[in-house]
């Protein structure tokens, strides 16, 4: 590893700065959903054990550099308090003399909270005052936020070059799944990219032909490839100003010896809606006035196979409309297969993206993967081999 852990740094009677990504769903002013709340525990607790204070930085929503009350991270104490366990003071501004006097006010075996870091247009401009005002206030500098590591803000890099820096716990299982995924995973390897559009996802893709044994590719991304090999499509989602590229990565593929596996059978429909009537076809017979909605089960077939002889599976998007039932049969049959390979350990599996972990756990498979990153953009990012500027920013 070529950053450091909080078990590398000497934190009793440290003022310590945590990066977290606390840019939670709402209901009003209630946290509807506390996952990425839940996962700061393990840091947070480690910290206060190690005799450590404890001060979060994040940020909530986009206020573009102004004050806007409606994106305070107030609300959300109730929330952390009850996941912490420990006392959570707020601080109404995350520089300047308020700011300054919360922490002087902190206690042993509790938590402050700064206030939203994007209230100040510093923070995305990556400003070298506001980072230093950051930290002014801290000793040393933790990023538990791997899924703001894409962007180089003053709360993500800046800090990290002003102070001694390390990875909390978030960060570090992130950065360890994703190394045994990719970056040094045991073969075969494959990787599932699903979704609508080729255009969002082509570094992605080209990336992953160099690296992955063989690469699945559904969702209305499929439709794309299956066009640009001159089959027909009827009125399917579809970049039909994308099929040289798609022939392209087709190419690219064969010479690096990574298989390509598109649907070899689809789900039709003529309405894009729940329960639509529908029918199952090979992939040559789509009707011109139908669209495929999702890989057909000799297609999940196939993909079971190879999830059968694979090591190391990373997932990406789903096979197709899993939200229109039942157009998520292939993409949840596929989890529950991955889901079962793992519990048997016979594959490591990791996941990422808001709809990928959707569908994984309206599969009821999520549970049984490996890991599964809470980043999307930045979980992106790493797949296409992009260098991550809150990563480098910690690298010793």
């Amino acid at each position: 590893m070529g950053w450091n852990t909080l078990d590398d740094m000497e934190l009793t009677g440290k003022r310590v700065l945590v990066r977290v990504d606390l840019n939670v769903p709402m209901d009003g002013e209630t946290v509807s959903d506390d996952t990425r709340i839940q996962r700061l525990v393990p840091t947070i607790r480690d910290i206060l054990g190690a005799g450590g204070l404890p001060i979060l930085l994040s940020h909530f929503g986009r206020p573009k550099g102004k004050h806007v009350p409606e994106m305070s991270l107030r609300p959300l104490l109730p929330a952390i308090e009850a996941a912490f366990g420990v006392p959570v003071s707020f601080a109404a501004d995350c520089r300047g003399p308020s700011a300054e006097a919360a922490v002087a006010a902190l206690e042993p075996g509790t938590v402050l909270m700064l206030e939203n870091t994007r209230f100040y247009a510093g923070e995305e401009q990556n400003d070298p005052a506001l980072a230093a005002a950051l930290a002014d206030l801290g000793d040393v500098f933790c990023n538990d936020a791997f899924s703001c590591a894409h962007r180089a803000h003053a709360s993500t890099t800046g800090v990290a070059h002003l102070l001694p820096s390390c990875a909390g716990r978030l960060m570090q299982a992130e950065l360890v799944a994703l190394e045994a995924a990719l970056g040094n995973p045991d073969r075969p390897l494959i990787a599932v990219v699903g979704g609508a559009k080729v255009s969002t996802k082509l570094d992605l893709l080209s990336n992953l032909v160099e690296k992955v044994d063989h690469l699945v590719i559904g969702g209305g991304m499929a439709n794309t490839f299956l066009a640009a090999q001159g089959l027909g499509i009827g009125t399917s989602l579809a970049e039909h100003d994308m099929t040289d590229t798609a022939s392209d990565i087709l190419s690219k593929a064969d010479k690096t010896g990574c298989e390509i596996i598109l649907p070899s059978d689809v789900v039709v429909a003529r309405a894009f809606r729940e329960n639509a009537a529908h029918q199952t076809l090979p992939v040559s017979a789509c009707p011109t006035d139908a669209m495929i909605l999702d890989a057909g089960p000799q297609s999940v077939a196939r993909i079971g196979q190879v999830m059968e002889r694979a090591r190391t599976l990373i997932w990406n998007g789903p096979l197709g409309a899993f939200e229109i039932a039942p157009f998520g049969t292939a993409t949840f049959a596929a989890a529950r297969k991955a889901a079962a390979l793992t519990k048997a350990g016979q594959l490591v599996t990791v996941a990422g993206g808001g709809d990928t972990v959707a569908a994984l756990n309206q599969a009821g498979a999520a549970h049984d993967f490996t890991y599964i990153s809470t980043a999307g953009g930045a979980f992106l990012e790493w797949m296409e081999g992009k260098t991550l500027p809150g990563v480098a920013a910690l690298e010793t």
